[in-house]
């Protein structure tokens, strides 16, 4: 049966995840390339100190002791991810930060459902402000990443070094574009055998090509079905927690029906009345499902940039509210 050295241990664990998540945000002021987001950046260095006060007085009302160590420890995990990163790319990094977000999620929504059972509602309180803030993190990420999937202005700029990899990275692919170039010019002068050669290769091309997006649908498909039986089996047995959590993973993915999504006859929509249905939503998990499902299914530029500035809205809201 949990006690509280269980809700203590968690608490703590969340202090030391919230003093390294202070300490990237300041390392990733430095790579702000607009003066939004280094005040967005800012800001959430601010809030995570304003949650890491927030945990401690939490921990001493409950009779425990602060971890002394564990600014310490979040500059020092801060530190190694900022050296581990330098030999990825900024898609990489920000994927690590949005690991390290959803341990926070992960964890605060543990640390309530302990604080449910031993009825400390003072810590409950203190747990429903880390859960939104952390939504909201989770939300400024993905459209972060999504601004890079859709060739949109980047926010946040490599470092010199990570720069460098992406040059090499671009320089290892010459020898094989090289090669394909001689071989092209080979077959030009080949005559009937060149037209043959050509008609073979993309003939073949054409059904791997097929073979590998029917292949891509076929699993696309069979992950949606299964995610959807797995809620509705989870709704019979009355087990609404998994319920409401496979839910909100299909929605991540855009693995839902055009009728579940809050904009009603969507998928009949043209692209401007989608997006301007799109700004009127206030919920940000609306928005953050009509997004995934737009990049889904129909990846339509103008309606993808709709969602992204009232997901960057919400977001900002939500920030200043926390």
């Amino acid at each position: 049966m949990s006690n509280t050295n269980d809700l203590l241990l968690q608490l703590n664990a969340l202090l030391r995840l919230t003093n390294t998540e202070i300490m990237i945000a300041e390392a990733r002021r430095a790579q702000a390339t607009r003066s939004d987001i280094e005040r967005e950046l800012t800001t959430n260095a601010d809030k995570g100190r304003e949650r890491a006060r927030m945990l401690a007085r939490t921990i001493r009302d409950l009779g425990g002791l602060p971890d002394l160590v564990g600014l310490a420890v979040g500059r020092f995990a801060a530190s190694a991810k900022a050296m581990g990163e330098q030999g990825q790319d900024v898609v990489d990094a920000l994927l690590g930060d949005l690991t390290l977000e959803h341990e926070l999620a992960d964890r605060t929504r543990l640390a309530m459902m302990l604080t449910e059972h031993l009825d400390a509602q003072p810590a409950r309180d203190t747990l429903e402000r880390l859960e939104q803030a952390h939504a909201a993190t989770i939300e400024w990420l993905n459209v972060r990443l999504a601004e890079v999937a859709t060739g949109g202005p980047n926010a946040l700029r490599p470092t010199p070094l990570q720069s460098m990899i992406g040059i090499g990275r671009r320089l290892s692919e010459l020898p094989a574009r090289n090669t394909s170039q001689a071989v092209n010019r080979s077959i030009d002068g080949a005559g009937r055998i060149r037209r043959q050669t050509v008609d073979a290769v993309q003939t073949n091309t054409k059904r791997v090509r097929e073979l590998v997006e029917a292949a891509g649908e076929i699993w696309t498909a069979g992950r949606n079905a299964s995610l959807k039986r797995t809620e509705q089996i989870a709704g019979e047995r009355g087990h609404k927690g998994q319920a409401r959590a496979v839910n909100e993973r299909r929605r991540e993915l855009g693995a839902v029906d055009g009728g579940e999504l809050p904009i009603r006859g969507y998928d009949t929509l043209r692209a401007d009345v989608a997006s301007t249905r799109i700004g009127r939503l206030t919920d940000v998990e609306d928005v953050r499902s009509v997004l995934a499902y737009e990049t889904a299914h129909k990846a339509r530029k103008g309606v993808i940039q709709a969602a992204q500035r009232n997901l960057d809205e919400r977001v900002a809201e939500l920030a200043a509210a926390s």
